[in-house]
């Protein structure tokens, strides 16, 4: 018998970019955007946006240990966002767009931290890696019209502008993680 599904979520800056990518993903089932790690309970989207809830802008994904390991996701994560900047992704500014980790079983956080130290020694990156890794607490599925945003909205300025360069970005670098074609 095969292992269950499991859940991880990430913050990468604007969930609309981050969900649009990994809905393209294999072995990715689900792709929720929502709202986590934060103090205030049900918050709105302008609630998160003003900065006062402690929330990040995050997806929420169950995936298929068997089809896809938690390193090529956090490899996939560390690829379409700058986790080198501090509660800010592009021209996003607060500490809702805060680079996260948010685990559920702790081997996620084990797997995370080692691949921090991996790329923080590689030289990838110009600066330090600012990713917090911690378990997640307080999520919240955002307002249903952020639900597949990108796909529903592909010529909206920002999906063209930011979504798509990610998406892009993805399907160059990981070919071997994208799904079929429908």
């Amino acid at each position: 018998m095969g292992q269950t599904n499991q859940t991880i979520t990430l913050g990468g800056g604007c969930f609309w970019c981050t969900e649009a990518v990994y809905v393209q993903v294999r072995g990715v089932l689900d792709v929720e955007s929502g709202y986590c790690n934060g103090h205030t309970l049900q918050p709105s989207y302008e609630q998160v946006c003003n900065g006062s809830t402690g929330h990040n802008e995050v997806v929420k994904l169950v995936y298929d240990p068997e089809q896809i390991s938690v390193r090529d996701i956090l490899e996939i994560f560390f690829l379409i966002h700058d986790p080198t900047t501090l509660n800010a992704q592009g021209h996003d500014r607060g500490t809702q767009y805060r680079s996260g980790i948010y685990f559920t079983p702790p081997e996620q956080q084990q797997q995370a931290l080692a691949l921090i130290e991996e790329l923080g020694g590689s030289g990838v990156y110009p600066r330090a890696i600012v990713t917090e890794v911690l378990p997640q607490s307080n999520y919240w599925p955002a307002e249903t019209y952020h639900q597949d945003f990108f796909e529903k909205h592909p010529d909206q300025a920002y999906c063209m502008a930011v979504a798509a360069p990610k998406v892009a970005k993805f399907r160059k670098t990981f070919a071997r993680l994208q799904k079929p074609a429908r």
